[in-house]
């Protein structure tokens, strides 16, 4: 499948779940909160290694996974590589990088996202970018 690249300075889905990555290496919760819709449901790894059940929910479960973050990993990088529209949702394969509580993570990594009226309304992380791809049909 073709990487998706748009025109300089068009508004794409892709170029919001660009701006959470950057808002996200950046840990700057404010901005995360201008991206996401009240009701945006995340399915994160994070999740699982801190003990919750389901996913983290809006503006105050980001808040939440950012709190579980600073928690769990004493440093955690993503490295999102490509990005494609695949149907309804934005792929990202790349990788990650983290250390904390007795482990060390350095894998591939994939990403689903869906975005509605330029915010993000759904997104899960999956252990491999094989993974991510396979879920989205690709």
């Amino acid at each position: 499948m073709p990487v998706y690249r748009p025109a300089r300075g068009v508004k794409t889905d892709i170029d919001i779940v660009r701006a959470l990555f950057d808002a996200f290496a950046k840990r700057d919760i404010a901005r995360v909160g201008t991206l996401i819709s009240d009701d945006m449901e995340f399915h994160a790894v994070t999740a699982e290694v801190a003990g919750r059940d389901g996913p983290y929910l809006g503006r105050a479960g980001m808040e939440l996974y950012f709190a579980d973050v600073a928690e769990i990993w004493e440093e955690i990088r993503l490295t999102p590589v490509d990005f494609e529209e695949v149907g309804d949702v934005i792929l990202v394969t790349g990788r990650v990088w983290a250390r904390g509580r007795g482990r060390v993570v350095d894998s591939s990594t994939g990403w689903l996202f869906r975005v509605r009226d330029g915010q993000l309304v759904w997104a899960r992380v999956f252990e491999s970018a094989a993974e991510a791809a396979t879920a989205a049909g690709g």
